[in-house]
């Protein structure tokens, strides 16, 4: 802010409006204040009024989070929820912090009726629950209106109910006239909040309504908020609005509602987590969204990056005082959940937030880490990683093995390096397979030891006259030397010898059933070779504290899948011994 605009603020400005001040100060730093008021005040008084000023600081202004994962997340292409899967994911978002957990449509299927049932029974600590309807039906009284009536027996604290606020949607979605829309919002809210329910309006459609007949869309709030509704959710339910927009349009409203007002965003221009920050800094507290930013089309506001932007740079207070730091592990739970590959490149809580490879940059980040972070990773349960491919040089390498404490031995870190590079030459690749890098080091330094001896493997794959096949596995091991014989059948011949290890080994190492897979990569490194050409596979797999990826290559793709399978379980080994990897 220029300094001639400061001098021209008064000295009552100052003395009667320190909270409209106090917004600048978020924005322009606390000198900036102190030297506000020395100007106009004094030297004495500046004292005074910073002392207060740090105080109001300390109270962060709270924004409401209402998810709606288990509802609008579930309309996502692919994801299918149980009802132990909800459960489940409802225990942990209300751990996380979140104030309000919606449960889905109690109408809608047997299942969510059952979810209301089953969470009445469960003590959470943080959240409210919601059920989730619709406005009466035109022809019924809402005291008579079967949806109404099927939300109040869920037995829910709260209840949020859709109103159509854009008036090409009641004409010709609804069939019904513009004024008995109005009728039928208003007769919904009162019916439910003469139950003593806590009423929740999503006004769906707000943004392309207020667009084409803000008179109306306006209309609809005025109606809901003097029938009772203790929230108006704004949504930009087609997700096709410009942050600009959300923020002119959100202004007006705020400036004439009297109750709270929430925002609603879907990211069809990949701008839902842009348009909900736009609505909060205009004044809306109450914020809707889904974790990873499951939902119908493209998505809702990814609560995951919603948050600690909120948090980290808007200065909002969200969640409880350890919730921030349980993102990425709420996160990656409800991923696994809904059978969905995490995105490694999803901000604050993906697996390559704040992954480095180029040496440049890991150089940069060893002397200092804001010189490629934003934030501290662990501010959100992520952590750092040190990529280690082609591009490596010295930096990465150091990075990558510091907790071997070998820094000052230049040999032995070019040895490591070129290790690495002459696999690389051969079609390795590391970036995603920090677990066989991890084992790479420990057998350079001498360190490593192995749990098994492999005596052999066999896989058969028959085909019957039926046209059924069946794949089989046969695995000999030998542990402290004894021996051990397994066989399994499988959907192919990575599942069956998967499973035929998984049996050798679990006689001896009980800790491997807690290690699941959850990606398998097959790719081809020379093209030229056709279906002779060397493949490299890469598998990914995780327990309930970890995620690793190890990597085999082989021109037989069976062999391949072997290595990284072997060495998947190696690293597990390893790292439940004690053999620590952090």
């Amino acid at each position: 802010m220029p300094l001639r605009i400061l001098t021209k603020t008064t000295h009552h400005l100052l003395c009667r409006n320190s909270d409209v001040i106090l917004k600048l100060f978020r924005k322009y730093g606390l000198r900036i204040g102190q030297a506000l008021y020395l100007m106009s005040s004094g030297v004495g008084q500046a004292f005074t009024f910073k002392h207060n000023l740090r105080e109001k600081m300390k109270t962060r202004e709270k924004i409401t989070i209402y998810d709606t994962t288990l509802r609008d997340g579930s309309q996502a292409e692919g994801i299918s929820f149980s009802l132990h899967d909800k459960l489940s994911i409802a225990i942990k978002l209300d751990d996380l912090g979140v104030d309000y957990i919606e449960g889905g449509y109690p109408l809608a299927n047997p299942k969510d009726e059952s979810f209301f049932k089953e969470i009445g029974k469960v003590t959470l600590k943080n959240a409210k629950i919601a059920a989730f309807g619709s406005t009466k039906r035109m022809d019924k009284r809402a005291s008579e209106d079967l949806g109404l009536n099927t939300l109040l027996l869920s037995e829910a604290p709260t209840i949020t109910i859709v109103a159509k606020s854009w008036d090409f949607h009641v004409t010709d979605v609804l069939k019904v006239s513009l004024d008995d829309n109005l009728k039928m919002v208003s007769d919904s809210v009162k019916y439910l909040k003469s139950k003593g329910r806590e009423v929740i309006v999503d006004a769906e459609h707000f943004f392309d309504g207020h667009k084409h007949n803000a008179k109306y869309a306006l209309k609809v709030l005025q109606v809901a908020q003097e029938s009772g509704a203790d929230t108006i959710v704004l949504c930009d339910t087609n997700g096709g609005s410009l942050p600009n927009e959300v923020r002119e349009i959100a202004k007006i409203v705020c400036d004439k509602r009297k109750i709270p007002l929430g925002i609603h965003t879907h990211n069809d221009c990949d701008l839902a987590v842009a348009n909900a920050i736009s609505a909060v800094d205009i004044g809306i507290r109450h914020v809707q969204g889904t974790i990873n930013g499951f939902g119908e089309r493209c998505g809702n506001a990814d609560l995951c990056s919603l948050i600690p932007n909120l948090v980290l740079k808007e200065k909002f207070a969200c969640l409880g005082d350890s919730g921030l730091k349980k993102l990425t592990e709420i996160s990656r739970y409800v991923y696994e959940v809904a059978n969905v590959v995490p995105r490694t490149n999803q901000p604050f809580v993906g697996s390559s937030a704040f992954a480095h490879k180029g040496g440049l940059h890991v150089n940069a980040i060893q002397k200092n880490k804001r010189t490629y972070e934003h934030i501290v990773p662990e501010t959100v349960g992520n952590e750092r990683k040190i990529l280690i491919s082609e591009l490596s040089g010295n930096s990465n390498i150091l990075a990558k093995v510091e907790k071997y404490n070998i820094e000052h031995d230049p040999k032995l870190m070019k040895k490591i390096l070129k290790k690495v590079q002459d696999l690389e030459n051969e079609g390795y690749h590391f970036e995603s397979a920090e677990g066989s890098f991890d084992l790479l080091v420990k057998k350079i330094l001498g360190k490593y030891r192995g749990f098994f001896d492999l005596e052999d493997f066999r896989v058969i794959v028959e085909k019957g006259k039926d046209g059924k096949s069946i794949t089989r596995a046969t695995v000999k091991i030998k542990v402290d030397g004894i021996e051990e014989l397994t066989v399994s059948d499988g959907d192919g011949p990575v599942n069956a010898l998967d499973g035929a290890l998984r049996k050798a080994l679990g006689k001896f190492f009980p800790a491997i059933n807690d290690m699941k897979l959850m990606d398998y990569k097959v790719r081809v490194i020379s093209q030229k070779d056709a279906t002779a050409a060397k493949v490299k596979v890469v598998i990914e797999t995780h327990d309930d504290k970890d995620i690793w990826g190890t990597i085999g290559v082989s021109k037989n793709v069976i062999e391949a899948s072997w290595q990284a399978l072997v060495e998947s379980f190696e690293y597990k080994l390893l790292k439940d011994d004690g053999e620590s990897f952090a």
